[in-house]
């Protein structure tokens, strides 16, 4: 395994060293709480890249499309505690370090700022790095050919990853070699109304003819449901999740993305705003999605 670059060591020292402000997280109400996990590694250039999932074309909500591995929160969990949980029953990440099979270990970096989902949900990234080398015994592995296919897509349609730092560009970065396609293919970007304001949507183009896809390798259900993948040279990435992933690359490598972007981080204002207005009570009705009314009386607070 090829030593991390000094630009992927400053960008894990970014996040490390991250002091995300304070949170209404903790302080909502567990039918709204929900969180999600960023976990980095280093590939075979000691580049970062962070692990994502494919939503299975049979899952009632946001069917067929890239997430990050998590869910909602259970009673008396942290954000991390939960995001380490889903990412455990979604991919088969281990919950415990005496789990992973050496040299593999996860280190917890930080949070990021809270954000909103258009379900009412409030969603918290946490952000972990998964090491390959153990320096006591100078065991080395490499997460992408080692470990990553040795987890089983238990919720989802596949496992995949995607180049952190190209989520600051719009064209596929030159050291990633044979890619499908143009070098132009990978980005694409609009503006929307969302939360009263302008809200940039992001669409990533991921290549995954370069890489291993895990998918499902027991539930029988879970791999016919994988079948609109076959044939795919790039799985797009948008929505939340790619605006969580930008933002993570935002402040893991201290640039702005050269596209345009919104350039606060989260939703913790306007989660705020919505509380105050009565809005993300304990009680979700099936369904229960936000209004332009209310997002512009929440705004004028």
């Amino acid at each position: 395994m090829a030593p991390l670059t000094i630009e992927s060591k400053q960008a894990l020292e970014r996040l490390r060293a991250y002091q995300a402000p304070p949170t209404v997280w903790s302080d909502m109400p567990l039918s709204r709480r929900a969180a999600v996990l960023i976990l980095l590694f280093a590939d075979k250039r000691g580049n970062l890249r962070v692990v994502v999932t494919m939503r299975a074309s049979s899952l009632s909500s946001y069917s067929g499309q890239a997430a990050l591995p998590g869910g909602k929160a259970e009673q008396g969990e942290t954000a991390v505690q939960c995001a380490r949980r889903e990412a455990y029953e979604e991919i088969g990440l281990p919950l415990r370090d005496d789990k992973f099979p050496p040299p593999f270990k996860i280190e917890h970096l930080c949070e990021m700022p809270t954000n909103l989902a258009k379900t009412e949900l409030v969603v918290r990234p946490c952000i972990a790095y998964l090491h390959s080398y153990d320096e006591k015994t100078g065991q080395d592995a490499n997460v992408s050919e080692q470990l990553l296919p040795r987890l089983d897509a238990r919720e989802v349609a596949a496992v995949f990853s995607a180049p952190l730092k190209n989520l600051l560009y719009r064209t596929d970065l030159a050291e990633e070699p044979d890619l499908p396609g143009k070098p132009s293919d990978w980005y694409r970007g609009s503006w929307t109304d969302w939360h009263q304001h302008r809200w940039r949507m992001h669409n990533f183009f991921v290549p995954v003819t370069n890489q291993v896809v895990t998918k499902p390798k027991r539930n029988e259900t879970q791999k016919a449901a994988a079948d609109h993948l076959e044939g795919l040279q790039r799985y797009r990435v948008f929505g939340m999740t790619a605006r969580i992933l930008t933002d993570a690359a935002r402040v893991a490598y201290g640039q702005e993305p050269e596209f345009e972007h919104n350039s606060h981080f989260g939703d913790e204002d306007m989660i705020g705003r919505l509380r105050r207005i009565g809005r993300l009570g304990e009680v979700r009705k099936k369904g229960e999605e936000l209004t332009g009314e209310m997002l512009r009386k929440a705004a004028n607070l």
